[in-house]
């Protein structure tokens, strides 16, 4: 089991660089853009980004879920290579074809949805929406191979590409959201012509296609995902929207920045999100895939909640460096942290209805948690502030991975350690709520003794008993081959 969490860890670093370069960098430039970039501009900007990353989800049709699962069905490599370029012919068919309509109709759909003169706006929208989309299936395409090295390669020259480019078109070129827009996507098109150039044989071999029944059976797996996809995106913005118009826009304001600096959990998820699908599914023994996708939980839980429970404490040191003047975003951060979590662990049950074929089970559970999270945002939201739409959130992710747990409990059984998680769970509160609540709140001595309350535990989980001497060994001898030797690929 340890050298499937290895697989597991060592691949999730790798996904998590271009994460980690690209939100640390979003940190520091963060107020370099709101200085050049006027509110209007940065508005048009974040409406485009939000609608390019939502109309993606429909656009890839699902594809990139059902690829990673169908590639683990066959071990023939000529038939993995035709569902490789299945996968990427259909992708590159539907966004070429959506992005030339959208760059025709660019006139009358960026009045409808920005106002006027913003035709310009709209067309780097277009290629943003062709590469972005585009790039998710190719990255795919590596995760499915676990080719680290080259995903790490090609998500840092993406960052390291769009954010000098982005600074340079906004602060000496004066582009506001234009050079937001194109530095990010010019740089993201670059990448994806390069990794096509890098596939150029390997999709040439299977350019014959899949037959199309095998297509049809790719396409039923996957276009149950599309509305389940876009409502839990959905669930991400929907906060942020609500509090824009019908709570506060300065309250928006700050509840951005609680999310940036929340982040960190977000990147950490991220790298999970990307890892986990291709090593779950690679493994054919159903009894094997239980016992990890149980031990898996355990730890992912183990791990967040260590994070989370940083955050929580540290929060108010966070904004005081960083944003100052926003405060009171300190309020939001640990429920931003704890939905993001959250939302990983939902992944687990998601890669269990994919290991079924069961994806339609998908769309209910993610309703339910959209309709959750909005019934939540108009009752707490008016009482606590920015903080009521970050417990709405977590609140909304734990309804999800309620209801689809019990719409796939009995389709694939996992004896989750549920004693160990209940031991896990009341130890990270406890630390996190009582640390947060009477420990000092400023100054190093409140650092200090948030620093020995976040230690403590570790020490907690193993008189409580969580923790044998045996993997604690096991954990260790894990840690020091992963970070020792840095192998990445």
């Amino acid at each position: 089991m340890f050298a499937y969490l290895k697989r597991l860890v060592t691949a999730g670093l790798a996904y998590q660089a271009g994460d980690i370069l690209s939100k640390g960098a979003a940190l520091i430039t963060l107020p370099l853009y709101t200085r050049y970039v006027d509110r209007t501009q940065y508005g048009y900007a974040e409406a485009l980004l939000t609608g390019v990353i939502l109309l993606s989800i429909v656009l890839r049709l699902g594809i990139g879920e059902a690829f990673i699962r169908f590639y683990y069905d066959d071990e023939d490599p000529a038939r993995r290579e035709r569902i490789a370029a299945g996968a990427v012919g259909l992708c590159a068919l539907t966004t070429t074809a959506a992005a030339l309509v959208g760059v025709a109709l660019a006139g009358p759909l960026s009045r409808a949805m920005l106002g006027p003169r913003t035709v310009t706006l709209f067309d780097v929208a277009m290629l943003g929406l062709w590469a972005f989309t585009n790039l998710e299936i190719a990255y795919a395409l590596l995760r499915a191979d676990e080719r680290k090295g080259t995903y790490l390669r090609a998500s840092v020259a993406d960052v390291s590409l769009s954010i000098p480019a982005m600074v340079w078109l906004v602060v000496f070129e004066h582009d506001q959201a234009l050079g937001l827009l194109l530095g990010n996507y010019a740089a993201s098109t670059l990448i994806l012509l390069g990794l096509w150039w890098n596939e150029r044989a390997r999709l040439a071999r299977g350019a014959g296609g899949i037959a199309r029944s095998g297509m049809r059976a790719m396409l039923h797996f996957g276009l149950p995902t599309v509305p389940a996809d876009a409502s839990v995106y959905a669930l991400q913005v929907a906060d942020r929207w609500y509090l824009l118009r019908d709570y506060s826009p300065v309250a928006a304001g700050v509840y951005a920045i609680a999310a940036k600096l929340a982040t960190v959990v977000f990147v950490f998820v991220r790298g999970f999100q990307y890892a986990w699908p291709p090593l779950a599914y690679s493994i054919d023994d159903d009894a094997v895939a239980a016992r990890l996708y149980a031990l898996v939980t355990t730890y992912y839980v183990l791990a967040t909640g260590i994070v989370v429970a940083g955050v929580t404490l540290f929060a108010r040191w966070g904004v005081r460096i960083l944003y100052h003047s926003y405060f009171g975003a300190y309020r939001a951060i640990p429920w931003l942290a704890l939905g993001w979590s959250l939302y990983g662990l939902y992944l687990i049950f998601i890669v269990i209805s994919g290991r079924v074929r069961a994806t339609r089970r998908n769309l209910p559970a993610a309703l339910v948690g959209l309709a959750v999270n909005i019934g939540c945002l108009f009752g707490l939201v008016p009482v606590f502030g920015i903080a009521g739409a970050g417990l709405a959130l977590a609140i909304a992710y734990a309804a999800m991975i309620a209801a689809i747990h019990l719409l796939t409990r009995r389709l694939f059984e996992v004896r989750f350690e549920w004693d160990r998680l209940a031991k896990l769970i009341v130890i990270l509160a406890a630390v996190s709520v009582l640390g947060n609540t009477f420990l000092p709140t400023h100054g190093l001595a409140g650092f200090l003794l948030r620093g020995v309350a976040w230690c403590l535990i570790f020490p907690l989980l193993r008189v409580a008993g969580f923790f044998t001497l045996a993997e604690l060994a096991r954990i260790g001898t894990l840690a020091v081959a992963i970070f020792r030797r840095r192998r990445l690929v």
